[in-house]
């Protein structure tokens, strides 16, 4: 296994993150996690080397931060913990408070390593910081209840460095990925916030898991004439291992095939893994799964509210997703709960809006007549 160090901590970690949101689950109603499989899985990944765990109030229906609690008793002073503030909950500062010690019982702990605040984004920074968030986490290291303060993220890449200025975070957690190098806070904001010496973890390093699923033709055709032969998911986690920016990368692992799979992974890579010829082949990969993109939609919403109610970029960008990863069905299923049909009165409010310049009647319609080919309509 690799480590990394945190800057301006004393905390070492697995290069490998055991993201525990994705534990395996029982069939039962519910699915609730598995916990004996579960707990075989955290047993053998920390025998492995893995140290870093990762959790939060919601996951799992708020069952995981219990499960964590559970499995890691007994074996709390061999991990680095990190669970997360849920953002959504709280309407005063107590309540931040409240929360802390509520999931310091669940994970059976006195304190946290590091404590984030959970998939901050613009509207919500803006919210925690009118209610105290800072003097929160002041409070809450001065109590030794959490070592360090973190954040992880879902917005644009000037959201995300005003947030790096605010406050002298430890870690920042953001969605990074082989097609993500330009997005949400982009490798330009993750060197940025090194720079501020934090520590970065990556998430969705397989995007959610289309990168591991099946693969569009011209993407598998590069792959397949690459000098050295992986899985397309090795290839995606060498692509972060490669860049010494990212401290540990979360895989939310749910059977033991993966764990093993990702501990051997994670065993023979690290920084500066990729040879310039692999660098420039992922780099192919991702202009692959870029060129596949059809309408462009950036999700501004410049075109909304709509006259006639179509939520256009919620059609648009997963119909662009569906595109990439080769893969209507979901999008279509969802299109018919959500939509169901074009509504659009053909006004052109949209067009003159969008900064895109997108034919916006023109997708509307297309989107229509192929969900209705899908549908056998």
């Amino acid at each position: 296994m690799n480590y990394r160090k945190f800057p301006g901590t004393d905390i070492t970690v697995s290069a490998l993150g055991f993201g525990c949101m994705r534990l395996p689950v029982l069939s039962t109603e519910g699915n609730p996690i598995d916990r004996a499989e579960g707990k075989r899985m955290v047993d053998r990944a920390i025998d492995g080397g893995v140290t870093y765990f990762d959790t939060a109030y919601g996951y799992h229906n708020e069952e995981s931060e219990v499960f964590v609690g559970e499995a890691l008793k007994g074996l709390r002073n061999r991990v680095t913990l990190t669970t997360k503030l849920p953002c959504w909950k709280v309407e005063k500062c107590e309540d931040m408070d409240a929360l802390l010690d509520t999931q310091l019982k669940r994970l059976q702990t006195d304190h946290v390593d590091f404590y984030l605040l959970h998939a901050l984004n613009a509207n919500s920074y803006d919210k925690m910081v009118s209610l105290g968030v800072f003097e929160f986490l002041d409070r809450a290291q001065a109590q030794g209840k959490i070592r360090y303060p973190g954040f992880s993220f879902h917005d644009d890449s000037a959201t995300f460095r005003r947030i790096v200025d605010a406050y002298p975070w430890k870690l920042a957690q953001v969605q990074m990925n082989i097609l993500d190098e330009d997005k949400q806070a982009t490798m330009e904001g993750v060197r940025y916030a090194g720079s501020k010496g934090i520590g970065i973890v990556a998430m969705e390093p397989l995007r959610g898991g289309a990168l591991a699923r099946t693969l569009p033709p011209e993407v598998r055709d590069i792959y397949a004439h690459a000098s050295v032969q992986h899985s397309a998911v090795e290839w995606a986690f060498r692509y972060l291992l490669d860049k010494s920016e990212f401290i540990t990368i979360l895989s939310g692992m749910s059977d033991m095939q993966q764990l093993e799979d990702n501990l051997r992974i994670f065993s023979e890579a690290g920084v500066d893994c990729l040879s310039s010829e692999q660098r420039d082949m992922l780099a192919q990969v991702r202009a692959a799964y870029e060129n596949r993109v059809r309408v462009g939609c950036t999700g501004c919403e410049y075109c909304q509210p709509c006259p006639a109610e179509v939520p256009i970029p919620k059609i648009f960008r997963p119909y662009d997703q569906a595109a990439i990863f080769d893969n209507f069905e979901p999008f279509f299923e969802r299109y018919a709960e959500k939509v169901g049909q074009n509504r659009c009165q053909d006004c052109g409010a949209c067009e003159a809006a969008c900064p895109q310049k997108i034919h916006v009647r023109d997708w509307l319609k297309r989107i229509q007549a192929e969900y209705e080919q899908w549908s056998g309509k």
